[in-house]
């Protein structure tokens, strides 16, 4: 069960654990109203995790993930989709970020995108995994696909994430690098008596 509200986040996580040999949906939407009141990606990818599985009564993944900027000491960071506000659109939270760079030199606009994934039972956590990926933060959005910062992200090959495909994505994103991980660690526990 996946423990996520974020529709583009289910869609996107259940292509990334298409193989993993599990019949993966989406949790309820009452039970994935969880506050993420951890300090780290980890601990709030544990925190959503446990609560679903308890509340659910099953296996569920969930995934804390966000964007941190080196010239920003790392904001908005665990507060990426709250940065600009509750209820803030993608194009309010990539418009707030752009203008905190505002001035930043192209030399300095590093930054990287991280996902912590957590596979919890009803009785606790089973399996915790991270990725992230490298990048530099650009002067304005390109391309029309993705979601969050994706427009803003820009890769060595002068791409945003917003401009690759879904199949480049998966295969070089921070959720792509966790989630692949998380497949292989459901598909060696398919058989278990979790």
């Amino acid at each position: 069960m996946l423990a996520t509200a974020n529709a583009h986040k289910v869609i996107e996580m259940k292509s990334l654990l298409a193989d993993c040999g599990w019949n993966v949906i989406a949790a309820p939407a009452e039970i994935t109203d969880v506050e993420e009141t951890g300090e780290t990606f980890a601990a709030n990818a544990r925190l959503k995790a446990q609560t679903v599985a308890a509340a659910a009564g099953a296996i569920a993944l969930a995934d804390d993930s966000g964007l941190m900027v080196d010239a920003l000491d790392g904001a908005p960071g665990l507060h990426s989709k709250r940065w600009a506000g509750d209820g803030a659109t993608d194009a309010e939270r990539i418009a707030k970020l752009l203008s905190a760079m505002e001035g930043v030199p192209t030399d300095r606009r590093d930054g990287r995108f991280v996902c912590a994934v957590c596979i919890a039972a009803p009785g606790g956590a089973l399996w915790e995994g991270a990725g992230s990926v490298e990048g530099t933060i650009a002067l304005s959005p390109r391309g029309e696909g993705g979601f969050g910062y994706d427009p803003v992200f820009l890769f060595a090959d002068g791409r945003s994430m917003a401009e690759l495909t879904e199949s480049e994505k998966n295969m070089v994103s921070h959720r792509g690098r966790a989630m692949r991980a998380a497949s292989q660690w459901l598909l060696e526990h398919l058989n278990d008596a979790i």
